[in-house]
């Protein structure tokens, strides 16, 4: 096999790539896998994503674009179940996709794995392969810990040790880690003890053919909006993600007459919906305040076009792709200090970065940007400009960079 074409075996265990985005376990990192598996098809690559089987009407294969597949396998039913749970069915999700590689008769000569229960479902393929196993954690454990003990979120339990203990193994034993950012790596040498030499960063993109600008007034009428103004806030419902920092914010905009639009939560998120529902009447702005529920992401162009401002008030994100979406189709974005952020967002020119989502800082800048000195000046094709070198061709082709070394490290079999 020529070294110069990667065969990539791309792992996703828990997470089908293709799934409904926003609710518990679909998020950015559904869309980086499937992104970063085109273009590298794009590239020349073949790569073959393995996830589970979430739904009994689950085709085994998806042909996603050119030279890149998505390939369902049973492990633990044919149906959801806990993250935790599916742990248990690793050792048949592995045993599953060599029997499926096998009787395909198909070869990989590199594992890309994604979060850690991928990674675990990897190393055993990588000792049965003698491949290079390359992993990308997307969040840490050990991080969300660290910051749910900081902010006092007493919502949802801790991440387990069985996490933590895993990653530690897999950035032991693992060729190779890909963070997304400079923090990323840090944490992973800081809480893992892992070599800064093993870890490469390689931002995540935006897809600038999908995420464009649009005529705000036609992605009004198209969602049926009025003239109000927008707030966006896109993403999972989960405490992690201060939604409820941006509704606390709200009664000290009243005068603006906003309206905020909430997409994301599934039927796994409607007990925290209801939650922050009563947060809204409680504070009487529930009036202010639609769920809109999860969104296809082709339709997402349309929310941040109507959008006057999206608003990222997590208290974590790994990177942090819902900035770069909504700056790629011309809005402007206040969010806080985490991920990639402060990369991304230009300090008073696109957005504003927050030291922290408290209600009134939130409010501050929000009401800055949409009725300070020069928001009448700014432009939706200035706002995109600034993330045009954010594309996921650039991603790939840093992975490919970064990775293809270890094809012909000999010390890798």
């Amino acid at each position: 096999m020529s070294h110069s074409q990667m065969k990539v075996a791309m792992l996703s265990a828990h997470s089908c790539p293709v799934g409904k985005l926003g609710t518990r376990d679909t998020g950015g990192m559904s869309v980086c896998i499937r992104e970063l598996a085109c273009e590298l098809g794009r590239l020349g690559h073949s790569v073959d994503i393995y996830t589970r089987v979430h739904d009994p009407d689950d085709r085994q294969i998806y042909e996603l674009c050119n030279n890149a597949r998505l390939i369902h396998l049973t492990a633990g039913g044919n149906e959801e179940i806990d993250k935790l749970v599916l742990y248990s069915h690793l050792p048949a999700f592995a045993s599953n996709l060599e029997e499926f590689r096998e009787r395909r008769e198909l070869t990989y000569n590199m594992i890309f794995s994604h979060y850690w229960l991928s990674g675990v479902a990897g190393l055993s393929l990588q000792q049965w392969w003698r491949v290079p196993h390359v992993t990308m954690f997307h969040t840490l454990g050990a991080v969300k810990n660290a910051v749910k003990a900081e902010a006092h979120l007493s919502a949802g339990d801790d991440e387990p040790e069985l996490r933590v203990d895993n990653e530690r193994i897999l950035v032991e034993k693992c060729h190779r880690v890909v963070a997304s950012t400079e923090q990323e790596k840090q944490a992973i040498t800081g809480y893992y003890g892992a070599s800064p030499g093993k870890i490469s960063v390689i931002p995540c993109g935006v897809n600038l053919d999908q995420f464009t600008v649009l005529d705000m007034a036609q992605a009004r009428r198209y969602l049926s909006l009025d003239g109000e103004r927008i707030v966006l806030c896109v993403g999972r419902i989960d405490p992690l993600k201060g939604v409820d920092k941006l509704i606390k914010a709200l009664p000290y905009l009243r005068d603006m007459r906003l309206k905020l639009i909430v997409i994301g939560g599934g039927d796994d998120s409607r007990s925290d919906v209801e939650e922050l529902r009563g947060l809204a009447r409680s504070l009487e702005v529930d009036h202010a305040v639609v769920f809109a529920g999860t969104v296809k992401h082709e339709q997402l162009v349309y929310y941040y076009n109507a959008a006057d401002v999206c608003v990222v008030p997590s208290y974590y994100e790994s990177f942090g792709l819902v900035a770069l979406e909504s700056l790629a189709c011309g809005t402007p974005v206040v969010a806080t200090d985490v991920g990639n952020h402060r990369s991304v967002i230009r300090q008073g020119e696109t957005g504003y970065v927050v030291r922290d989502n408290s209600p009134r800082r939130l409010a501050d800048r929000i009401a800055l940007l949409l009725t300070g000195p020069g928001s009448d000046k700014r432009s939706a094709s200035s706002i995109r400009a600034s993330v045009s070198g954010f594309s996921w061709s650039n991603s790939a082709e840093a992975f490919v960079r970064e990775c293809r070394p270890l094809l012909d490290d000999s010390s890798v079999s």
